[in-house]
Protein backbone atom coordinates (compact mmCIF):
# COMPACT_ATOMS: atom_id res chain seq x y z
CA UNK A 1 0.00 0.00 0.00
CA UNK A 2 1.17 3.34 -0.72
CA UNK A 3 0.96 4.95 2.96
CA UNK A 4 4.76 2.34 2.94
CA UNK A 5 5.98 5.01 0.35
CA UNK A 6 5.81 7.07 2.74
CA UNK A 7 7.92 9.08 3.72
CA UNK A 8 10.04 9.53 4.00
CA UNK A 9 10.38 13.05 3.28
CA UNK A 10 13.37 14.79 4.64
CA UNK A 11 16.06 16.74 5.23
CA UNK A 12 19.16 16.19 7.59
CA UNK A 13 21.05 19.59 8.84
CA UNK A 14 24.23 17.37 9.82
CA UNK A 15 28.39 17.27 8.89
CA UNK A 16 29.10 15.30 5.74
CA UNK A 17 31.21 13.37 7.70
CA UNK A 18 29.09 12.18 9.92
CA UNK A 19 28.06 8.24 9.92
CA UNK A 20 24.46 7.16 9.35
CA UNK A 21 23.20 6.78 12.78
CA UNK A 22 24.27 10.46 13.96
CA UNK A 23 22.84 11.86 10.77
CA UNK A 24 19.64 10.00 11.57
CA UNK A 25 19.98 11.54 15.39
CA UNK A 26 20.86 15.08 14.13
CA UNK A 27 17.65 15.06 12.15
CA UNK A 28 15.38 13.89 14.82
CA UNK A 29 16.53 16.98 17.09
CA UNK A 30 16.78 19.33 14.17
CA UNK A 31 14.45 18.69 11.42
CA UNK A 32 10.90 19.97 12.74
CA UNK A 33 9.35 20.45 8.86
CA UNK A 34 10.33 19.47 5.18
CA UNK A 35 9.68 19.41 1.58
CA UNK A 36 10.89 17.29 -1.39
CA UNK A 37 10.19 16.18 -4.65
CA UNK A 38 10.31 12.22 -4.65
CA UNK A 39 10.67 8.97 -7.52
CA UNK A 40 9.34 5.94 -6.28
CA UNK A 41 9.92 2.23 -7.51
CA UNK A 42 8.14 -0.58 -6.41
CA UNK A 43 9.32 -4.36 -7.65
CA UNK A 44 7.11 -7.06 -7.20
CA UNK A 45 8.68 -10.70 -5.72
CA UNK A 46 9.84 -13.33 -8.73
CA UNK A 47 7.28 -15.93 -8.18
CA UNK A 48 7.43 -19.16 -10.06
CA UNK A 49 6.49 -18.58 -13.55
CA UNK A 50 5.91 -14.67 -13.39
CA UNK A 51 8.41 -12.40 -13.55
CA UNK A 52 9.16 -9.28 -11.69
CA UNK A 53 7.39 -6.52 -12.31
CA UNK A 54 8.31 -2.34 -11.85
CA UNK A 55 5.84 0.81 -11.12
CA UNK A 56 7.36 3.68 -11.27
CA UNK A 57 5.32 7.13 -9.75
CA UNK A 58 6.09 10.53 -8.67
CA UNK A 59 5.53 13.69 -7.15
CA UNK A 60 6.22 15.69 -4.29
CA UNK A 61 6.45 15.03 -0.61
CA UNK A 62 5.69 17.48 2.66
CA UNK A 63 5.92 16.88 6.64
CA UNK A 64 5.87 18.56 9.82
CA UNK A 65 7.07 16.82 12.87
CA UNK A 66 5.16 14.84 14.67
CA UNK A 67 3.15 12.90 12.85
CA UNK A 68 1.95 15.27 9.84
CA UNK A 69 2.81 14.42 5.94
CA UNK A 70 1.20 14.72 2.58
CA UNK A 71 1.98 12.90 -0.63
CA UNK A 72 1.24 14.13 -4.05
CA UNK A 73 1.22 11.42 -6.42
CA UNK A 74 1.41 13.42 -10.00
CA UNK A 75 2.95 10.68 -11.88
CA UNK A 76 1.75 8.42 -14.29
CA UNK A 77 -1.78 9.13 -12.35
CA UNK A 78 -2.77 11.41 -9.18
CA UNK A 79 -3.47 10.79 -5.75
CA UNK A 80 -2.84 12.10 -2.79
CA UNK A 81 -2.21 10.76 0.51
CA UNK A 82 -2.41 13.12 3.71
CA UNK A 83 -1.77 12.44 7.65
CA UNK A 84 -3.28 15.43 9.77
CA UNK A 85 -2.19 13.63 13.04
CA UNK A 86 -5.71 11.65 13.72
CA UNK A 87 -6.26 10.31 10.09
CA UNK A 88 -5.25 9.02 7.40
CA UNK A 89 -6.74 10.35 4.34
CA UNK A 90 -5.83 8.53 0.25
CA UNK A 91 -8.20 10.34 -2.03
CA UNK A 92 -7.91 9.28 -5.80
CA UNK A 93 -9.36 11.94 -8.19
CA UNK A 94 -10.07 9.94 -10.98
CA UNK A 95 -12.10 8.05 -9.01
CA UNK A 96 -13.85 10.42 -7.29
CA UNK A 97 -12.82 8.71 -3.97
CA UNK A 98 -11.69 9.42 -0.62
CA UNK A 99 -10.61 6.40 2.16
CA UNK A 100 -10.33 7.51 5.86
CA UNK A 101 -8.63 5.77 8.44
CA UNK A 102 -7.44 6.00 12.11
CA UNK A 103 -4.09 7.18 11.42
CA UNK A 104 -1.76 5.29 14.41
CA UNK A 105 -3.54 1.82 12.89
CA UNK A 106 -3.13 2.54 9.19
CA UNK A 107 0.92 3.76 9.56
CA UNK A 108 1.64 0.84 12.28
CA UNK A 109 5.68 0.69 11.85
CA UNK A 110 5.74 1.93 7.91
CA UNK A 111 8.46 4.60 6.86
CA UNK A 112 6.07 7.28 7.16
CA UNK A 113 5.88 6.91 10.87
CA UNK A 114 9.09 6.05 11.29
CA UNK A 115 10.93 8.65 9.91
CA UNK A 116 7.70 11.72 10.99
CA UNK A 117 6.43 10.72 14.39
CA UNK A 118 9.30 9.96 16.35
CA UNK A 119 10.91 13.09 18.20
CA UNK A 120 14.26 11.95 19.43
CA UNK A 121 16.22 8.52 19.03
CA UNK A 122 15.48 6.94 22.37
CA UNK A 123 11.91 7.15 21.32
CA UNK A 124 12.70 5.60 17.82
CA UNK A 125 14.69 2.18 19.34
CA UNK A 126 11.78 1.29 21.51
CA UNK A 127 10.45 0.29 18.00
CA UNK A 128 13.09 0.28 16.05
CA UNK A 129 16.86 -1.67 16.03
CA UNK A 130 19.57 -0.13 14.01
CA UNK A 131 22.71 -1.17 12.41
CA UNK A 132 25.13 1.16 10.41
CA UNK A 133 25.04 -0.48 6.78
CA UNK A 134 28.50 0.06 4.08
CA UNK A 135 28.71 3.09 2.05
CA UNK A 136 27.19 2.02 -0.77
CA UNK A 137 26.73 4.56 -4.25
CA UNK A 138 28.07 7.66 -2.46
CA UNK A 139 25.45 7.17 0.22
CA UNK A 140 25.86 6.67 4.54
CA UNK A 141 23.57 3.99 5.06
CA UNK A 142 21.53 2.96 8.51
CA UNK A 143 19.34 -0.14 8.64
CA UNK A 144 16.46 -0.29 10.51
CA UNK A 145 14.81 -3.40 11.73
CA UNK A 146 10.95 -3.02 13.54
CA UNK A 147 11.10 -4.94 16.69
CA UNK A 148 7.46 -5.79 16.58
CA UNK A 149 6.87 -8.75 13.81
CA UNK A 150 2.85 -8.40 13.73
CA UNK A 151 3.46 -5.58 10.83
CA UNK A 152 3.74 -5.62 7.11
CA UNK A 153 6.96 -4.23 7.53
CA UNK A 154 10.49 -6.53 6.80
CA UNK A 155 13.11 -3.82 6.63
CA UNK A 156 14.19 -0.38 6.00
CA UNK A 157 17.46 1.11 4.74
CA UNK A 158 17.81 4.97 5.48
CA UNK A 159 20.13 6.57 2.76
CA UNK A 160 22.07 10.16 3.32
CA UNK A 161 24.58 12.29 1.48
CA UNK A 162 25.56 15.66 2.36
CA UNK A 163 23.66 15.75 5.34
CA UNK A 164 20.05 15.13 2.93
CA UNK A 165 17.77 12.19 3.00
CA UNK A 166 18.94 10.60 -0.52
CA UNK A 167 17.25 7.32 -0.54
CA UNK A 168 15.05 5.15 1.44
CA UNK A 169 14.39 1.45 0.25
CA UNK A 170 12.27 -1.04 1.97
CA UNK A 171 10.87 -4.54 1.86
CA UNK A 172 7.75 -5.65 2.55
CA UNK A 173 6.53 -9.43 4.59
CA UNK A 174 5.41 -10.75 1.11
CA UNK A 175 8.73 -9.79 -0.79
CA UNK A 176 7.72 -6.58 -2.17
CA UNK A 177 10.64 -3.94 -2.54
CA UNK A 178 10.18 0.13 -2.82
CA UNK A 179 12.84 2.68 -3.19
CA UNK A 180 12.08 6.62 -2.76
CA UNK A 181 15.17 8.51 -4.19
CA UNK A 182 14.26 12.37 -3.19
CA UNK A 183 15.95 15.84 -4.64
CA UNK A 184 15.39 19.39 -4.01
CA UNK A 185 14.47 19.30 -0.50
CA UNK A 186 14.31 21.97 1.86
CA UNK A 187 14.66 21.86 5.73
CA UNK A 188 12.41 23.42 8.02
CA UNK A 189 9.99 25.56 5.72
CA UNK A 190 7.43 27.15 7.06
CA UNK A 191 4.40 24.79 7.42
CA UNK A 192 1.14 24.81 9.36
CA UNK A 193 -0.85 21.86 10.90
CA UNK A 194 -3.58 23.55 8.46
CA UNK A 195 -1.88 22.71 5.56
CA UNK A 196 -2.24 18.72 6.33
CA UNK A 197 -6.02 19.08 7.01
CA UNK A 198 -7.93 17.42 3.94
CA UNK A 199 -11.95 18.31 2.95
CA UNK A 200 -13.61 15.74 0.47
CA UNK A 201 -14.57 17.60 -2.93
CA UNK A 202 -18.03 17.97 -3.30
CA UNK A 203 -19.68 14.57 -4.61
CA UNK A 204 -16.88 12.46 -3.61
CA UNK A 205 -17.49 9.07 -2.31
CA UNK A 206 -16.12 8.53 1.40
CA UNK A 207 -15.48 5.43 2.33
CA UNK A 208 -14.58 5.00 6.28
CA UNK A 209 -12.38 2.31 7.65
Amino acid sequence: MRIFFAAGLLALAVSAHATGMSELESFLKTTKSGRAEFRQVVTSPVREGVAARTKVSAGSFEFLRPGRFKFTYKRPFEQLIVADGHMLWTYDPALQQATARKQATALGSSPAALMTAYVDMQALQTDYSFLEAPEKDGLQWVQALPKSKDGALQTVRIGMRQGLLAALEFADTFGQVSVLTFTDMQINPSLAPADFQFKPPAGVDVLQQ
